[in-house]
């Protein structure tokens, strides 16, 4: 590997966007235009990710250092790594919607945290509910038990004052 500081900058610049980000997914743009690669950043910036051609040399070497396995397997063909902070899930689902129209960008794989990706692992990632969603529904399983509980209780409460009406109308029957 050359020495040349522009090289440097780049190894760097690619380890530090993976190391930054919470995800890589990693795609063979071959046969893309670049109007459609520049429609795929711009879809893909709306998710709080960004698009990157790199060098797989380089790819390998920076995998290597977050101590990623099986970045070999990705390396054939030219290569545009996806990182970012934006819901994973979102990014999927614009990469799948993208390949509907062009049928030309390829998931060969990445990494979530320090799990390796296959490509269907990121499809089924896309079918994944997004994030908000997700919590929603958590939220929903956590407060179900305490509205269970609370109608309970006011029930028990609402037993309570019938049975002390039903003892003071007595009390007022016999006055």
């Amino acid at each position: 590997m050359s020495n040349r500081p522009e090289k440097k900058a780049m190894r760097e610049e690619i380890r530090g966007r993976m190391a930054d980000s919470g995800y890589v997914i990693l795609t063979d743009y071959r046969g893309l235009k670049a109007g459609a690669m520049t429609d795929l950043r711009k879809k893909l910036r709306g998710t709080q990710s960004r698009l990157q051609v790199v060098s797989n040399s380089f790819l390998n070497l920076a995998a290597k250092d977050q101590g990623w396995s099986g970045a070999e397997r990705f390396m054939g063909g030219p290569t545009a790594m996806i990182t970012g902070s934006g819901d994973v899930a979102e990014v999927a689902k614009v990469l799948r919607e993208f390949n509907k129209v062009t049928s030309l960008s390829v998931i060969k794989g990445g990494w979530f945290g320090a799990n390796t990706l296959s490509p269907a692992d990121v499809s089924e990632i896309a079918d994944t509910p997004p994030r908000a969603v997700l919590l929603g529904k958590f939220v929903c399983t956590l407060a179900a038990p305490m509205t269970n509980l609370m109608g309970v209780m006011q029930q028990k409460l609402a037993s309570l004052v019938y049975v002390l009406k039903a003892v003071a109308d007595k009390k007022t029957e016999k006055a």
